[in-house]
């Protein structure tokens, strides 16, 4: 299994570095929107709307970077996948693949955020957490959507549908965190939430596991 994801991990990169202009185009989006927010407020803003912003931007960058994971991908080339490689390691390596790839324009949001709108988080490493594992549970959560999504002919606004009310858990626990590292708690004060988020993680990734290979023999 572990060669299987190495190899389709692989091969996501490749076709991501064959359309360089899609990859583009999020980070585009990313720098774009953050630098609207500058020219909007001014450096002139509360911790509460910089924590909202911040994660609206992530938000909307990994939708489209997790919604191509299979509204890309024609009938003829699952097919093919079907026929090399186990559903399992089909999904795992979508996920991994989606998750580095949120969590690559989660920082990039960061840094251009931080240089455009100013650092106002106390406790950095506690905010870096978070992001790592608010990418990871963000991801597997809209790449197993773009599955069931791809499955009504690739139909991008039952993807949209479904994920809004099934990612709020994750979003609520992520921007209640966010705040507290912009406020400087301690993590352990934090541990709760963690618990949480983390637990969350764990759940759609078994879930993901387990239901994706009955839509694959679909």
């Amino acid at each position: 299994m572990l060669k299987e994801i190495s190899a389709l991990i692989q091969k996501e990169v490749l076709l991501e570095w064959r359309q360089r202009y899609a990859l583009g185009g999020m980070f585009l989006y990313v720098v774009t929107t953050v630098f609207i927010c500058f020219l909007s407020f001014k450096n002139v803003i509360d911790t509460n709307a910089w924590n909202a912003l911040f994660w609206i931007i992530v938000l909307f960058a990994s939708v489209n970077a997790s919604a191509k994971s299979f509204l890309q991908e024609s009938k003829g080339r699952l097919l093919y996948y079907y026929t090399i490689c186990s559903p399992q390691s089909f999904i795992l390596s979508k996920i991994i693949y989606n998750a580095v790839l949120m969590l690559i324009l989660s920082i990039t949001c960061f840094s251009f955020y931080s240089l455009f709108m100013g650092n106002i988080v106390e406790n950095l490493p506690l905010f870096f957490l978070i992001i790592l594992l608010g990418s990871v549970g963000i991801s597997s959560l809209l790449t197993m959507i773009s599955a069931i999504a791809s499955k009504a002919n690739n139909n991008f606004t039952i993807m949209a549908i479904l994920a809004f009310p099934i990612i709020m858990p994750i979003l609520i626990t992520i921007i209640k965190l966010s705040q507290n590292a912009i406020d400087g708690t301690d993590f352990s004060y934090n541990l709760k939430y963690f618990s949480v988020l983390f637990s969350l993680d764990v759940i759609v990734a078994i879930l993901s596991y387990l239901l994706f290979p009955y839509l694959w023999k679909d």
